[in-house]
């Protein structure tokens, strides 16, 4: 399976405009056929060393495959998502990574 997790940070980071954000996310990119899993929300209350606090929203979507993938990132309602939240990504940090459950 690819894993496919995206933080962003944003320019207006208001809880309205993260709050919104968050929620467009479940109503266009989880519906999007071919994904596995599919998490998106805030960062957590956590002041730990080790964690890294720079983002706003995390999106954290699983497919079977690259291709699935693919299909994820030119489908529709992928393409309206980024348009409608671009302008307001100070910055975002892609993680690829190819995953496996236990025993796999």
């Amino acid at each position: 399976m690819l894993a496919h997790n995206v933080y962003f940070l944003l320019k207006d980071r208001s809880e309205d405009a993260v709050k919104q954000m968050v929620d467009d996310s479940h109503r266009l990119l989880a519906p999007i056929p071919g994904v596995v899993f599919y998490a998106a929300g805030t960062r957590a209350p956590m002041e730990r060393p080790v964690n890294d606090r720079h983002f706003d929203v995390a999106l954290h979507v699983v497919f079977e495959n690259q291709e699935g993938m693919e299909a994820y990132l030119t489908h529709p309602s992928h393409v309206e998502y980024v348009d409608l939240y671009q302008g307001n990504w100070a910055a975002v940090r892609v993680f690829d990574s190819v995953v496996a459950s236990a025993g796999e």
